[in-house]
């Protein structure tokens, strides 16, 4: 139990830090509204899932090890989260449909589908390495060895997925309750802005990070 505790408390710090996580859900709640952030948490829960399955099975292992493999993951999550990006800014850039008729609110031209939230929490998730990385390095210490070190490594790894959806769907309930404030064009469009050039950042962050 002093174990398991400890593990929570470590979780939770790694969950409430900011990062690429919590950019596309806030974005994707501004795209798709309640449904659109939290589908996205799921799509997340589900990508740290994968990595949990993948860490109990020793796949993780080798993955970190083989450079070449580990480095295509790098690259292609890194991609992906500065394409997200650049659309936020795109998103942002572009003038909202209606404003020359100083509209009170003003929605997304394109809403997002929970289908799509859903897939671009998988993927962002799954191509981030660090992910990859903390798995391998945390569950281990907090699982016992032998012969029930699968389930233990599983059950740990489906805890934290579990804690990362319920904190990003905080989130995105937060956003969308701000709903039609959040939707006014020029603070609709800070907002994307804002999302768009912290999502690049990361994703040239993790390029450019050593293991």
């Amino acid at each position: 139990m002093t174990s398991f505790l400890a593990f929570l408390g470590v979780s939770i710090i790694v969950i409430v830090t900011p990062g690429p996580d919590t950019a596309i859900t806030i974005r994707n709640t501004l795209f798709g509204g309640r449904s659109g952030g939290v589908f996205t948490a799921l799509g997340i829960a589900a990508g740290q899932t994968i990595w949990a399955f993948a860490t109990s099975v020793g796949i993780v292992a080798l993955l970190i090890a083989s450079e070449p493999l580990f480095l295509v993951v790098k690259y292609a999550g890194a991609a992906y989260l500065v394409w997200l990006g650049v659309q936020a800014l795109r998103e942002a850039m572009r003038a909202s449909p209606g404003t020359s008729v100083t509209p009170e609110v003003a929605r997304p031209a394109r809403r997002l589908t929970p289908r799509a939230a859903f897939r671009q929490g998988v993927v962002s998730d799954l191509g981030n390495p660090k992910m990859a990385v903390f798995f391998a390095s945390l569950l281990p210490q907090f699982a016992p060895a032998g012969p029930g070190a699968f389930v233990s490594l599983l059950l740990l790894g489906l805890v934290f997925a579990l804690m990362t959806f319920s904190w990003l769907t905080l989130y995105a309930v937060v956003v969308s309750r701000a709903g039609d404030f959040l939707r006014r064009p020029s603070i609709r469009r800070t907002i994307e802005g804002i999302t768009g050039t912290l999502l690049i950042a990361l994703g040239v962050r993790i390029a450019a990070e050593q293991r």
